[in-house]
């Protein structure tokens, strides 16, 4: 079966509007690196260690986001590292970061979604990747 003419022809359309400009790339690459950059910072002095299926029971006082990585903040020598696949981005802007604990931890492949601070509109949603303890002298 061949695609008619004028199907072919909308279907290039619709894929080139998804297509980013090399202008919006290279935006795109200065942010991640950006990113990279702050969460390094955010990070430094402290010590990578094992990583776990769910976020360990403690009273956090800050999440906050660095690219689709969010970083759990326990204590200055105290932090907790979760990979997304991203969509929760917009908690390093001011965003709420809501979860809904089934198991009573926060896990790997737990929902989290985040709202708009002042209209209260959902802006995205990411899946948890597994928790890695950061902490002074690990």
């Amino acid at each position: 079966m061949t695609m008619r003419p004028w199907l072919a022809t909308a279907v290039a359309i619709a894929l080139a509007s998804c297509a980013q400009t090399p202008k919006e790339r290279f935006a795109a690459q200065q942010a991640d690196a950006a990113a990279a950059a702050k969460l390094e910072q955010a990070l430094a002095g402290l010590t990578p260690g094992p990583s776990n299926n769910c976020l360990p029971r403690y009273p956090t006082t800050q999440v906050q986001a660095y690219g689709p990585t969010l970083v759990y903040t326990v204590s200055r020598g105290l932090k907790f590292r979760t990979d997304t696949a991203g969509g929760c981005e917009r908690v390093g802007r001011g965003d709420i970061l809501i979860t809904r604990l089934t198991t009573g931890q926060l896990c790997r492949g737990d929902i989290g979604t985040t709202v708009d601070s002042v209209s209260r509109i959902l802006t995205g949603s990411c899946s948890f990747g597994p928790f890695v303890r950061y902490s002074k002298g690990s």
